[in-house]
């Protein structure tokens, strides 16, 4: 866990550099995604660093090429990364994007790594060995939080894309009398606030990728969440299309969050 932490802060340490200058070297992969500098030097520097560590153990990231599911549903184990997520933030210069880096075995993923270069935080987790933050060189385990012992839910949403949905959702736990505090947060982050206790419920009602959550996802089930497709079942990893379903990060006892939501999908 350590080193994949530390590869994760050194790549984190390539993203600055190009954080620091005035042109990122933006481009575009589709319409509206786009990609810069810094995503392919994070990307150099995990895939070598992945590489060295465990040479037999293929690497799946947003940036590097695509990999056909006929080659890749083969893989009972390998690595998903992406190397810079929240690229729209870091064009926005708000500091909440990150670098996650996950060890998928089986569909699952056991471990993760997710650093936050400008916040200076590193979250970890691994099955077994349970989940951490670390700061300042200072490392404290964290774990879920009890929704049932704050006096107010308090639900973590996307900076960029809270959606129609998200705000149906909490307009449903207004009318029901719960009393509730949104909080506002770039990429993977969401997820780690939720595993530190910071947030007890993240609802995304929206399109994420697989690279996206896998990092975050293995330090909320280290730190006892739990991350669900809205018909309670886990998020997979390494399916034929790596798109998401919606999904709910919660903590425990997680929070009854599908009998508010269930009018608004229709379940």
């Amino acid at each position: 866990m350590k080193d994949i932490a530390a590869l994760a802060i050194k790549a984190g340490t390539a993203i600055l550099d190009i954080y620091s200058r005035e042109d990122f070297g933006v481009t575009y992969k589709e319409a509206d995604q786009p990609l810069t500098l810094a995503d392919k030097a994070a990307n150099d520097v995990i895939e070598a660093g992945l590489t060295k560590l465990a040479p037999d153990v293929p690497i799946l990231s947003e940036e590097s090429r695509a990999v056909p599911y006929q080659e890749r549903r083969s893989w009972g184990r390998f690595w998903l990364v992406d190397p810079l997520d929240g690229t729209k933030e870091f064009i926005k210069r708000n500091g909440e994007f990150t670098v996650n880096i996950a060890l998928i075995e089986n569909g699952r993923p056991i471990l993760g790594a997710v650093h936050a270069p400008v916040l200076g935080v590193t979250y970890c987790g691994a099955s077994g060995l349970g989940a951490f933050r670390t700061k300042d060189g200072a490392s404290v385990p964290i774990a879920v939080a009890d929704y049932t012992k704050a006096p107010v839910v308090k639900i973590v949403g996307s900076r960029s894309h809270a959606g129609a949905e998200v705000e149906a959702f909490v307009k449903k736990l207004a009318e029901a009398g719960v009393a509730t505090e949104f909080v506002s947060m770039g990429s993977s982050l969401k997820l780690c606030l939720v595993a530190e206790g910071a947030a007890h419920i993240y609802p995304r009602f929206g399109p994420t990728m697989e690279w996206d959550t896998a990092a975050a996802h293995a330090v909320v089930d280290a730190a006892g969440g739990s991350v669900t497709s809205l018909d309670g079942s886990r998020l997979l990893y390494n399916k034929d299309d790596l798109l998401n379903p919606y999904f709910v990060v919660a903590g425990k006892p997680s929070f009854p969050w599908r009998k508010y939501s269930a009018d608004i999908f229709g379940g």
